[in-house]
């Protein structure tokens, strides 16, 4: 039964031409126009192609890894991006963890020296603050 549904189907599609229109027309002697993209002139019968995209809300919350970030000198810091890092903590780490995070602002070594002890606490809080950076670049970003 198999075999006869995939015999009929290789004929229906057979049946539907199977020769790209270009060299259709080339065997033909004619020529074809080229492709033209479809450029919508009224979005509104169109459909939504060229509705633009809602700006993304990114969470928001208050607290020291926002306040430490605000407080830095980096170039990329802001209200929003410094709210959304600390609303990821919120989610991520726990307050001791977020503690820890906050004194690498002040002191950026301190984080290599936790990432290369051999302490099994200094192993749990950095997998905790590794997932906690791919998260924050993920919904932050």
């Amino acid at each position: 039964m198999k075999q006869v549904i995939l015999l009929l189907v290789i004929t229906a599609l057979a049946g539907c031409g199977g020769v790209h229109k270009a060299r259709k027309d080339a065997r033909l002697g004619q020529s074809s126009p080229p492709p033209v993209a479809s450029t919508p002139s009224n979005p509104i019968t169109t459909g939504v192609q060229n509705v633009p995209a809602a700006p993304v809300q990114r969470p928001f919350a208050s607290g020291p890894l926002q306040k430490a970030c605000i407080a830095s000198d980096r170039k990329a810091r802001s209200r929003e991006l410094c709210g959304c890092i600390q609303a990821v903590a919120d989610q991520t780490l726990s307050g001791a963890q977020q503690r820890v995070a906050v004194s690498f602002y002040a002191d950026p070594h301190r984080a290599q020296v936790i990432r290369q002890s051999d302490k099994a606490s200094h192993e749990a809080f950095w997998q905790a603050y590794k997932n906690y950076g791919e998260t924050a670049q993920r919904i932050c970003g």
